[in-house]
């Protein structure tokens, strides 16, 4: 057994990515108990491996889909032409946790790293697991995480935050899994969103964009510009369309499907799992959508 994870006899060698080791670095640090912590990931495993081989040099990466329902955390691996390969369990003991972020940070960019956060306290666990630390107090000012790609241009992921007040955050990643000083990106009306998504490109430029839908349903692209200055990382905004409030949650692994775009993936209230495929048209963004899960996916209160 390797850190931060277990390869499941029987799963094609697809990791079990394991809560505890997060769980007894989350016990030392006297955050919560061991059955309220969360999951850490391995270096270079099996599903980094996968990302490299769905994934052409300077496409878009790809990364699973992992899912909680009653506290337990459900991981999906991407399956060849798009869609979730079955359900792995990685256990209970995640209820807890009040926002819960993939990010790909350690080696190299292909770890599947997690930020999370119990109360006002985040947390980073690298893939290999034994790299948990505390990133910081007083994350409780903001009622949204995402992972955000690289927007700043750095060689590393970074987080963006919406603070109570509706103003956006940036913070630009580290190599470990550490932010810069954060510097805002929007200056208000973002609680106006239901949905923020970011972790590809959507409009073909290779910079890293944003997704944001409106609590009337409707649909934007802020395309990324690169830069990381005050109020001007992402540009005007590109209406894809109305009727998104049809899914439930949207969240992009990356590029789903393989054909190096950037994807999105919705759960609708009937319980079917969507692939919007993505286009790099900032025209028109997304493709048809297609049916990737037939039942069940109403019921996970976090996508991501």
């Amino acid at each position: 057994m390797r850190r931060g994870f277990l390869s499941a006899a029987g799963s094609a060698g697809r990791p079990v990515r394991g809560a505890l080791v997060a769980a007894v670095a989350l016990a030392v640090v006297g955050a919560v108990g061991v059955a309220a912590a969360q999951t850490g990931q391995p270096a270079k495993s099996a599903a980094a491996g996968q990302q490299t081989a769905l994934a052409a040099p300077g496409a878009a990466k790809t990364f699973p889909l992992f899912a909680r329902k009653s506290g337990h955390l459900y991981d999906y691996e991407p399956k060849a032409g798009g869609g979730v390969q079955a359900q792995v369990d990685l256990g209970g003991g995640f209820g807890d946790a009040t926002a819960l972020v993939q990010t790909n940070v350690s080696a190299d960019g292909t770890g599947n790293d997690l930020y999370y956060r119990t109360g006002g306290t985040l947390y980073y666990t690298a893939e290999e697991g034994a790299d948990t630390k505390v990133i910081g107090t007083g994350w409780d000012t903001y009622n949204l995480l995402v992972a955000a790609g690289n927007m700043g241009g750095s060689a590393d992921p970074d987080l963006i935050a919406r603070d109570t007040a509706g103003a956006l955050w940036l913070y630009q990643g580290k190599p470990d899994g550490t932010f810069q000083t954060k510097i805002r990106i929007g200056s208000s009306g973002w609680n106006g969103m239901n949905e923020l998504v970011g972790r590809g490109d959507f409009t073909g430029d290779g910079k890293a964009d944003l997704v944001a839908r409106g609590t009337d349903g409707t649909l934007y692209v802020y395309p990324g510009t690169g830069n990381a200055v005050a109020d001007a990382t992402i540009g005007s905004r590109i209406t894809v369309g109305k009727g998104w409030d049809t899914y439930k949650q949207l969240v992009s692994t990356g590029d789903n499907d393989g054909d190096g775009k950037a994807d999105l993936i919705g759960n609708d209230a009937a319980g079917a799992l969507w692939l919007l495929k993505g286009t790099g048209d900032p025209k028109a963004p997304f493709a048809p959508r297609v049916q990737i899960g037939t039942s069940g996916w109403a019921a996970f209160d976090t996508l991501f």
